[in-house]
């Protein structure tokens, strides 16, 4: 290697000697005497050959090379084929990129060619600003690395990159290595737990794509982090009183936001440093058993709010329904003393565990959107990796293992990134962008040729679809798409197709029975369409209209029905209440049940849901409405839906009623409306804390020219206590109305 020296400055020879001593210090990185001797003969051949010495900032690539690989060994911990391969591309153009890994392959091996490759595949795509910022784009990074190692080894190198380029001259790149940095290293960096990577790489690029916030930021910290310490321990001292008092198992963790991140808040919020609320963050983790865990949040919730002022405004309820990611916390932001906001973070060990080390990493619950089960899984499979020093899993590759079940990114024509599932076609490509461009496609242009809408795509490529103005949906597409988002806009646009045709049936019978003097009977219509065979009404309209059913026995079999016990005795398409008789079976079974609802002649064991639209409670005055699979739903007598269904299937109506002392507990949605006053809405949320049998799910408060109108979810045990509870609200000072949605 040493050879190679002769092309660089005295400087730079001496930062070579050094990194390559310090690189193979480590035994694990100490390759045989002949492989380095190979690879040396390698670059230096390379070089003679042309190949390009230096980046676009001057600097060294090989220098710049080695320098990655010594933070990827130090810092991450990688060591091995994925180093040396790191080092050849160092001299590697990219229209001698295959050659050059045919050559790497004879001589160094499969496994450093194969690491070669997916780093000239990942290094080929380009992207606009914008784009790369997307999860999509950060999904297709990692699809076309495909091996682990070289998305650790770029995350590197980003680092190393960021760090030379504080003089540069080039201000355009080096505005587009920031905005790289911060869009799609920071942010993989975080995922894979290296966060001290991560944070350098957020506050270099802020540094150079925004270098006054940068240092306005960081001189209003150093200059006060003494009196922020001290501050911090003075708003924790009553809460951890408050909190051993209670007998409660807890630790905290208290830290200040990084520069970055204060940025994004001053940004958003569009305020001065001293404006971000919470400036300093609080985490409370309990040490609870899983029974307890919502009871304890809940609990150390009420003590803070009662302690300070809440804004709950800035309330994040993920207890109730967690994150799609499995996240679970509880935020609020109070005001502390001297007036300043503070976040606090309400979690368990548990929920903490989660949200540090499984798929509720810091920047997806910062509002990324899930980016799909196989992504995830690889990125947590590299955590525990780089966690466990197991380097056979960081050395498997994506081709390896779930390839074939993993999602393809695309490119349009203007640069956007498209994600599809695995096997998607050109067909599924069209109608992602739109329903009109899916039910218009004839095909599709895919790197310069014409393919067909069947063609199925590959991570990387750029699709552009061909429309016509005559093409319609047809059924045979159902059977070519692959995505449920395809399947479901093809079959609504041939649904659309058949109402046209089916619409003319309809007016075919309707004239046919006036003519006959029959009245038209929604109902008996349905008993007509079952008893012909037809699953869809459509189907059946169409047949009408196409005369392959004779008009004639459709309304010889529509009289006959009409008949026989005027419509009401045999229904095929949904059960009617006569049908629930009480038989023996059925007796014994009631005598032995203990449901708490009677339903029509003292029947018990039957199957039943409380409906959604009116969430009856124990105690309430209900009934039954037996549904089209022949199940039964509970409603209320007041109900919102109850006049209808009473007008609409009386027939379907059964009575029912409430036996037993009740058991378990129902949720019950309370809206409450008052003036936006100091403390009122900490009042409402202690009232119900300190209910027996009573427990508060979830709670949405909204505020506006001086009112706040606020959704709470409960769950109660009968009407008894729900009638309690809201006279107790009603006393709420402010309160103006409390009623039950």
């Amino acid at each position: 290697m040493t050879h190679l020296t002769d092309l660089h400055t005295e400087e730079e020879r001496r930062e070579i000697r050094r990194l390559l001593l310090e690189l193979y210090h480590d035994p694990h990185n100490r390759p045989a005497a002949e492989r380095a001797k190979q690879t040396g003969i390698l670059l230096k051949q390379a070089y003679a050959e042309g190949a390009p010495l230096r980046d676009a900032f001057g600097n060294s690539r090989l220098l710049m090379a080695l320098r990655t690989v010594c933070l990827a060994a130090s810092e991450i911990g990688l060591r091995g084929d994925a180093l040396t391969a790191f080092v050849v591309y160092a001299a590697t153009a990219p229209e001698q990129g295959e050659e050059m890994c045919k050559t790497v392959e004879k001589v160094l091996g499969l496994d450093t060619a194969a690491a070669l490759r997916a780093i000239l595949r990942v290094k080929s795509i380009e992207s606009k600003a914008e784009t790369m910022q997307t999860d999509n784009f950060r999904n297709l990074f990692i699809a076309q690395a495909g091996d682990m190692r070289v998305v650790l080894l770029l995350i590197a190198e980003s680092v190393v990159l960021m760090r030379s380029i504080r003089d540069t001259d080039n201000t355009a790149e080096q505005q587009r290595v920031s905005t790289e940095a911060s869009a799609l290293f920071a942010q993989l960096a975080h995922k894979l737990g290296l966060y001290k990577l991560k944070s350098e790489l957020e506050d270099l690029s802020l540094k150079y794509l925004e270098h006054d916030a940068y240092y306005l930021i960081k001189d209003s910290l150093n200059a006060k982090k003494q009196e922020r310490d001290a501050y911090i321990e003075r708003f924790m001292a009553p809460i951890r009183k408050m909190l051993d008092e209670e007998g409660l198992k807890y630790h905290i963790k208290g830290r200040t936001k990084s520069i970055h991140s204060i940025w994004q808040k001053m940004k958003k919020q569009k305020c001065g440093f001293n404006g971000v609320y919470d400036l300093f963050a609080i985490r409370i983790i309990l040490d609870a058993p899983p029974k307890e865990e919502k009871k304890q949040c809940w609990k150390v919730f009420s003590l803070i709010t009662g302690q300070y002022e809440s804004n709950l405004k800035r309330l994040r309820d993920w207890l109730t329904v967690p994150k799609s990611n499995g996240y679970e916390s509880l935020h609020i932001t109070v005001r502390g003393p001297e007036d300043k906001w503070v976040e606090v973070q309400i979690r368990t060990e548990r929920m903490d565990e989660v949200a540090e080390h499984g798929l509720a990493a810091h920047w997806r619950y910062k509002g990324v959107k899930s980016s799909g089960g196989t992504v995830d899984s690889w990125l947590a499979d590299i955590r525990s990796a780089l966690e466990t020093g197991n380097e056979g899993l960081l050395a498997d590759s994506l081709t390896q293992g779930t390839a074939s079940q993993q999602d393809v990114y695309v490119f349009s024509p203007k640069g956007d990134v498209y994600r599809l599932p695995a096997g998607a076609t050109v067909l599924d490509f069209a109608y992602l962008i739109h329903s009109k461009i899916g039910n218009r496609c004839v095909g599709g242009r895919v790197g310069g040729r014409n393919v067909p809408i069947r063609q199925q795509l590959e991570c990387g490529q750029t699709v552009e679809i061909l429309t016509s103005a005559t093409q319609q949906p047809r059924q045979e597409w159902l059977n070519i798409a692959v995505s449920p988002h395809a399947k479901s806009k093809i079959r609504a646009a041939l649904k659309e197709l058949q109402a046209g045709e089916s619409a003319m049936g309809r007016e075919v019978l309707e004239r046919k029975l006036r003519n006959r003097k029959l009245e038209w009977d929604e109902s008996l219509i349905n008993r007509l369409i079952k008893k012909l065979g037809y699953k869809e009404s459509a189907l059946f309209y169409k047949a009408l209209n196409d005369e392959t059913l004779d008009i004639s026995d459709v309304l010889d079999t529509y009289v006959e029905l009409s008949r026989h016990e005027q419509g009401l005795a045999e229904r095929a398409a949904t059960r009617s209440a006569e049908e629930y008789q009480a038989d023996t079976e059925l007796e014994s079974r009631a005598k032995s049940s203990d449901d708490v609802l009677v339903i029509d002649r003292n029947l018990k064991g039957i199957e039943f849901q409380l409906a959604h639209c009116c969430n009856p409670v124990y105690g309430d005055d209900v009934f039954g409405f037996v549904t089209v699979s022949g199940g039964i739903k509970i409603h209320r007598t007041n109900c919102p839906n109850a006049a209808a269904l009473r007008s609409r299937f009386g027939y379907r109506i059964v009575k029912a009623r409430w036996a037993g002392k009740g058991g378990g507990s129902y949720p019950i949605t309370l809206r409450v409306v008052g003036n936006d006053d100091l403390g009122i809405v900490n009042n409402i949320t202690s009232i119900i804390s300190k209910e027996e049998h009573i427990m508060l799910r979830s709670i949405n408060i909204d505020s506006n020219d001086g009112l706040f109108s606020g959704i709470l979810t409960v769950m109660v045990d009968d009407t008894t206590r729900l009638e309690a509870l809201l006279k107790k609200l009603r006393t709420v000072r402010g309160v103006k109305a409390v009623s039950r949605a």
